[in-house]
């Protein structure tokens, strides 16, 4: 037992050293260029990351910001809150106000925070602060009036911060992972988007899918691309999405698919069909050329119309139409 305990202890020795050679010389982390970042508090009950078009006045653009850097929230000197409207124009593209100048993105300034107003976390070590600012000023810095707004635009929202060295992070230089990892969250850009708001319980449940417009499955002989079935409707990331599953070329692949309610058109946002034909994925999405409308009042047969492989990747780029009929 002793020779066999002495041997145990004679390779774990080994062990340690060659562990302890691999990672020499030593990284001089103490010496790493450190940076600072922005994480939105998901969780605040004040957040508020859309405006209602039926009540503009109202509306505000409310999150709860976390500085997070080596000192502890504490490098922060300043945030400047700039905005940029954009509006999507059927068969013409994006309409940008103020407009780009030279190919260059152009924004307002609308609020600046001091690192100053940031206080302690009761969560954690860090600083927080309350970045809140009504629409009515937004729509005022560019120049616009509230009249001018419709529902579906979007204002572009975003955030710059500087630290007491001079530095400037914002949208453009954070990384992916920074951007949208589930714990950093930090996008430095909000999409707020003018909704136009859901009664309780619309488009929720049970539906009947049916596709109703569009060629039949190129690959498994099957008479549609989508399976008709029963699907079942749930509030998807925001109050006007809506996210159901389906069965793709008779089953093949079974994936989520998402539409959002947007002031009288129903949009679907790009989702990946889990399937390709090599290069890049079968995607589905809409044509903004040709977008089914819903009745606020009434969620018994809702209508999408999309497109099937927008980037052609099995060759098979078709209109889709799904029919909904609530169960």
């Amino acid at each position: 037992m002793k020779k066999i305990s002495l041997g145990i202890f004679v390779v774990l020795l080994a062990f340690v050293s060659s562990c302890r050679d691999f990672i020499e010389p030593n990284v001089p982390y103490s010496e790493f260029d450190t940076a600072l970042y922005l994480r939105t508090i998901r969780s605040a009950e004040s957040n508020s990351l859309t405006f209602n078009f039926f009540d503009l006045q109202s509306s505000r653009f409310n999150v709860t910001l976390e500085a997070v850097d080596a000192e502890e929230g504490t490098t922060v000197e300043s945030i400047e809150v700039r905005v940029r409207h954009r509006r999507l124009i059927p068969g013409v593209g994006l309409e940008f106000t103020p407009a780009p100048s030279g190919g260059q993105r152009q924004e307002v300034t609308v609020a600046t925070i001091s690192g100053s107003d940031f206080t302690q976390s009761p969560d954690n070590r860090f600083k927080r602060v309350v970045a809140d600012i009504p629409a009515s000023a937004m729509i005022q810095a560019l120049g616009l009036t509230a009249d001018e707004i419709e529902g579906g635009d979007v204002f572009e929202v975003r955030l710059y911060a500087t630290d007491r060295f001079g530095r400037v992070f914002g949208p453009d230089n954070r990384s992916s992972d920074v951007a949208g990892g589930v714990f950093y969250d930090s996008p430095f850009l909000y999409n707020i988007d003018v909704i136009c708001p859901l009664a309780a319980g619309y488009g929720l449940g049970e539906y009947q899918l049916e596709q109703t417009g569009g060629p039949s499955d190129p690959f498994f002989g099957n008479p549609t691309r989508f399976v008709e079935e029963v699907v079942t409707l749930t509030e998807g990331s925001t109050s006007i999405a809506r996210t159901f599953t389906v069965n793709y070329l008779g089953g093949f692949t079974t994936r989520p698919f998402s539409i959002i309610f947007s002031c009288g058109v129903v949009l679907k946002p790009e989702e990946a069909a889990g399937a390709g034909c090599g290069g890049p994925g079968i995607l589905w999405e809409s044509d903004n050329d040709n977008l089914a409308t819903y009745n606020l009042d009434d969620d018994s047969v809702i209508q999408v119309f999309f497109v099937d492989d927008t980037e052609s990747s099995c060759g098979i780029t078709d209109p889709i139409e799904f029919t909904l009929t609530k169960l």
